[in-house]
């Protein structure tokens, strides 16, 4: 393993010192994971940097995907003298992003953890969407990190201004910067949030130029970037790896392909932060219980009726709640029970008739 720096430098402070004081006496030391890839881990300590894999007893004691380390961990090694370190515990997250797991693995997937500033990126050409917008700042708001939106691609928009407006009205606590990532202009207020040892994120879809941000926040071409289609101004996804990079300025950027794919898995928390217009008069209604649709004395419909709401507020916030409503619906114990169940029994009729009838009747 290489010789590294000191932890301050990868966002170690007080609240971390506190975690790890009760694991000190056990020989173990605190590092940050700083990529991933299939089970396998690069980690940074004070002592060294090089590769980690979980211990046994750690693998064997999961219980959800959720467990294992991510991007952003601080973890706790132990040494040994003649191979890989070894995970053998990882401290509490202070925020996540997290989209379902694979296969039949219960819980979530991490995608980045212990992240300060969220960045969350739109693009000013045909394909910038407000709905769109307050989905990434709900997924924001939960992860538990700070939001602070940046408007991509403002070369390509004369009415920038109108669009700052339109941004302000569904997210009027957060700030917001224009920029042109690919003219270079914009990038100073951006530069001047990065600060040392602070943790950030890029949330947003394709084709908004999240990989031409980084290469413009660290200097030189470090990420892939490929045009967007024309016919939609969607991008190819360019990132592979998960990954934590230093910029010059000394804060520490995730950067993870499983970003792209966070969904609303854990964003309830985020949609009262998103959409706290909507539920600051959705409590001045006059029924606790209200849909916000024909009762009398509803706050938001008056609202919506004087013009100081626009409706799509309510719709987005509206659309979002069923959204999480049917993900707890599959993650309930007992429908992903009734899954495996109905899984063995296809499985269990498909043998029969293969025993009965032949191949072909399976």
């Amino acid at each position: 393993m290489n010789p590294l720096i000191e932890l301050q430098d990868l966002g170690w402070d007080r609240r971390w010192e506190s975690l790890f004081e009760e694991h000190a006496l056990r020989g173990l030391v605190p590092a940050r994971v700083l990529s991933e890839e299939r089970g396998r881990y690069l980690v940074a300590s004070a002592e060294a940097e090089g590769p980690a894999v979980v211990s046994g007893r750690f693998r064997n004691g999961a219980r959800a995907a959720d467990e294992f380390p991510a991007v952003g961990d601080w973890v706790l090694l132990e040494l040994p003298a003649a191979s890989d370190a070894i995970i053998q515990a990882v401290l509490p997250r202070r925020s996540r992003f997290a989209r379902a797991a694979r296969g039949d693995v219960p819980g979530a997937q991490v995608a980045a953890a212990n992240v300060d500033l969220v960045l969350v990126v739109a693009a000013l050409d045909h394909d910038f969407n407000l709905a769109r917008l307050e989905r990434y700042l709900a997924l924001a708001w939960s992860s538990g990190a700070e939001p602070t939106i940046l408007l991509n691609k403002a070369d390509l928009r004369p009415d920038v201004g109108e669009a700052l407006g339109l941004v302000r009205s569904v997210a009027p606590a957060v700030p917001v910067y224009p920029l042109s990532a690919r003219e270079g202009s914009g990038l100073d207020p951006v530069r001047a949030l990065l600060e040392p040892g602070r943790t950030v994120a890029l949330l947003g879809s394709s084709g908004v130029g999240k990989s031409t941000i980084v290469n413009a926040l660290l200097g030189w071409e470090r990420q892939a970037v490929r045009e967007v289609r024309e016919g939609d101004s969607r991008g190819r996804h360019t990132t592979t790896v998960r990954e934590l990079i230093r910029l010059p300025s000394g804060a520490l950027l995730i950067d993870s392909p499983g970003m792209r794919s966070v969904g609303m898995w854990e964003a309830e928390d985020g949609l009262a932060s998103a959409f706290a217009d909507v539920d600051a008069l959705a409590a001045q209604c006059r029924f606790s219980d209200c849909s916000h649709a024909t009762e009398p004395g509803c706050a938001v419909q008056a609202a919506i009726a004087d013009g100081s709401l626009a409706a799509q507020r309510l719709h987005s916030r509206q659309k979002l709640e069923r959204e999480l409503a049917a993900i707890e619906r599959r993650r309930s114990p007992d429908r992903a029970e009734l899954r495996r169940n109905g899984r063995r029994m296809t499985k269990f009729v498909r043998n029969r008739m293969r025993t009965k009838y032949g191949d072909d009747a399976a």
